[in-house]
């Protein structure tokens, strides 16, 4: 077996048993009190407690990264970046364009040179 199939299993057995405990727990609490309540009333707090802290938990982390995050460059400002671009692109076009033509015309007036 693998290493992730063996931590499968342990998860999933661990599950089961934490299901059937809390059941347990909640439905056919033993005589016992937690903190001056009966554990089946003390367990429905603790797992309303869990449910709002991890709830509102994820809830700060989103705020706290909303906050602290810069935000984006205005669309217009990045249309005018593009724009920057192109423009710089078209010219480097152009000017190897007219290497190549100056190329062609060299050539050209090498070759006449040779037949003449």
């Amino acid at each position: 077996m693998s290493k992730d199939q063996i931590i499968g299993i342990a998860l999933l057995v661990a599950s089961v048993a934490i299901i059937l405990v809390y059941g347990y727990l909640v439905f056919f609490p033993p005589p016992l009190y937690v903190m001056g309540v009966s554990v089946d009333i003390f367990v429905l707090k603790l797992t309303g407690f869990i449910a709002i802290l991890a709830v509102f938990g994820i809830m700060a982390w989103i705020g706290y990264t909303l906050a602290t995050t810069p935000p984006p460059k205005p669309i217009e400002e990045i249309e005018k970046e593009i724009e920057e671009e192109l423009k710089k692109l078209e010219e480097e076009l152009k000017k190897e364009e007219k290497k190549e033509e100056e190329k062609k015309e060299e050539k050209a007036v090498g070759g006449e040179r040779k037949t003449q």
